[in-house]
């Protein structure tokens, strides 16, 4: 069976912290900004936490499973 590998854009995009939990960047901030409200664009600014049952979605693609063989 073939290794099981890591989500490359889930690694790119989200960031775990020391306590679990996950950051995003928000959506909303590539094109169309004059449109948006000011508000809009400063609260999107920085990283956000995600939700924890849309944390562990990500989580399930950012992690491998464990090696097997003599442990080290």
């Amino acid at each position: 069976m073939p290794k099981m590998k890591t989500k490359s854009s889930v690694k790119k995009r989200f960031k775990a912290t020391a306590t679990g939990k996950v950051l995003a960047g928000p959506g909303n901030k590539r094109h169309g900004l004059i449109n948006r409200p000011q508000k809009m664009k400063r609260q999107n600014r920085g990283s956000q936490v995600l939700e924890p049952q849309d944390a562990k979605t990500v989580m399930q693609c950012r992690r491998r499973p464990p090696r097997r063989g003599r442990p080290r």
